[in-house]
This record gives structure tokens, C-alpha cells and sequence, in this order.
């Protein structure tokens, strides 16, 4: 699994609500978040078990965080692993 590691991209899609991760033209995982009020609420973080422990879902959340960060966004993680992933950490603080 750890080929197709390093085909997989992020994209990140504004009009979508998300971060993207695609083997190809296949979409294989996704980070989706909600819009309200100057703020960015990451309701879903998920990726197809196939490609599970290869650090996507990480993936997906940072790109979120950077996009976040690129346009001075606050993010509140409510999925379970966006918050797992930030809540506690300093890397994060200036995003939460």
C-alpha cells in the first residue's frame, strides 16, 4: 500500500465544502466542513478502509488547516478524528 501512498493527492475544493484526497481520478477520501459566522466546522473526515493507516486523513485535516490558516479562518473540529488530531496540540492553536 505504501506505492499508492505516494500517488495519492489533496486537493482542496472551496465550492465543495472540503479537502479531497484522489488515487487518479479516484476519490478515495475526504475532510468536509461547514461555513457559518467566519468560520469553519470540520463535521466529517473519512477515507476508504483500502487505504487506511497511510497518514490520508491527516492529510485531508492539514489542508484544511492551511487553507484555513491562508485566508485567517478559525476552525471547530467536530468529527471525532479532527478533533483527536487538534484539540491539545499547540501546532494547532492558531487555527482553534
Amino acid at each position: 500500500m505504501s506505492e499508492k501512498h505516494a500517488q495519492v493527492s489533496i486537493v482542496f475544493e472551496e465550492n465543495a465544502n472540503r479537502s479531497a484526497a484522489y488515487d487518479g481520478h479516484n476519490q478515495i477520501g475526504e475532510c468536509e466542513f461547514t461555513v457559518s459566522s467566519g468560520t469553519w466546522t470540520i463535521t466529517h473526515t473519512g477515507v476508504r478502509p483500502e487505504y487506511g493507516g497511510q497518514g490520508i486523513a491527516r492529510r485531508l485535516v492539514e489542508k484544511v488547516i492551511e487553507e484555513a490558516r491562508s485566508r485567517s479562518v478559525k476552525i471547530i473540529p467536530v468529527c471525532s478524528y479532527a478533533v483527536k488530531l487538534m484539540e491539545g496540540s499547540e501546532e494547532y492553536s492558531d487555527v482553534l
